[in-house]
């Protein structure tokens, strides 16, 4: 911690990243973050961009960068970055921090297992901006860590994620949604979720997780600080849905939509920006 007060999280972005003051509306006025982003590369949203973002060296040398203000914990902010690779690749990232010189460090496909299992969370139902390959990817990823997906849906996008309208989101969750899922995930620290998670926890009767505010979460758990976040559900600590909420959001359709399961890799595009 600085001689100030100030508790400093590191946070290490993909090149692309467009939500840094989305990022700062989970944080406390008692820490300050400090961005870098990983350099720049000619792709467009791809599984080749994910293992270029993903790659341990390259988190390594971000690191580096920010090791002269001397953070008190790393974040390493993307979704598909830190599951492309498996486990085994999620935790190479956080061992090449530490091996840079971060104290603490996280990832954002860390910091969802973390948010899970902290809620108690066993079936997941996952919206995703990408393409069927990378959301794939999430889906292996998340199975390996225990967790089994109820369903699955994706925009299919390949840039300009962070113009996604909040009602194409909102959308495509209520599309995601499965009456057997114990909480829903938005995926990509790229697309806007802030202002939407409580209005769709509240309509759906459990959990809303997103890329950034586990990231967040995640990142001021490990300095012993709570993010901030009204009403939302991660943040209130303790596994967060009775089960007699989650019995009477099975038993009804959200909003007149239609909640049959969603097939795996169901593309919405919804109008979406390209």
């Amino acid at each position: 911690m600085s001689t100030t007060g100030m508790v400093g999280i590191g946070v290490i972005a993909p090149y692309d990243f467009a939500l840094d003051r989305e990022l700062w509306r989970w944080v406390p006025d008692s820490v300050t973050l400090h961005l870098t982003r990983t350099p720049y590369a000619p792709l467009p949203v791809s599984l080749e961009q994910a293992c270029v973002i993903g790659d341990p060296e390259v988190v390594s040398r971000c690191t580096a960068d920010l090791m002269a203000i001397q953070p008190d914990a790393f974040a390493y902010a993307c979704t598909s970055g830190s599951f492309i690779r498996g486990t085994t690749g999620e935790q190479a990232l956080v061992a090449a921090m530490e091996a840079a010189g971060a104290t603490q460090a996280v990832t954002t496909s860390g910091a969802l297992v973390q948010a899970m299992q902290h809620l108690g969370v066993a079936r997941v139902a996952l919206a995703t901006p990408y393409d069927a390959t990378i959301s794939l990817g999430l889906r292996t990823f998340l199975e390996a860590a225990g967790v089994t997906v109820t369903g699955s849906r994706h925009l299919g996008l390949e840039g300009r994620i962070w113009t996604v309208p909040y009602a194409v989101t909102v959308d495509i969750v209520r599309r995601t949604f499965t009456p057997d899922c114990d909480a829903v995930f938005i995926s990509c620290t790229n697309l806007p979720t802030f202002d939407i998670i409580t209005e769709l926890e509240a309509e759906l009767g459990v959990p809303v997780l997103t890329a950034n505010q586990v990231t967040m979460w995640a990142a001021l758990r490990a300095v012993g600080i709570d993010a901030v976040g009204a009403g939302q559900r991660l943040l209130t600590h303790g596994p967060l849905f009775a089960p007699e909420a989650r019995d009477a959001a099975a038993s009804r359709s959200p909003l007149g939509h239609d909640a049959s399961p969603a097939t795996a890799e169901d593309r919405t595009t919804h109008g979406a920006p390209a």
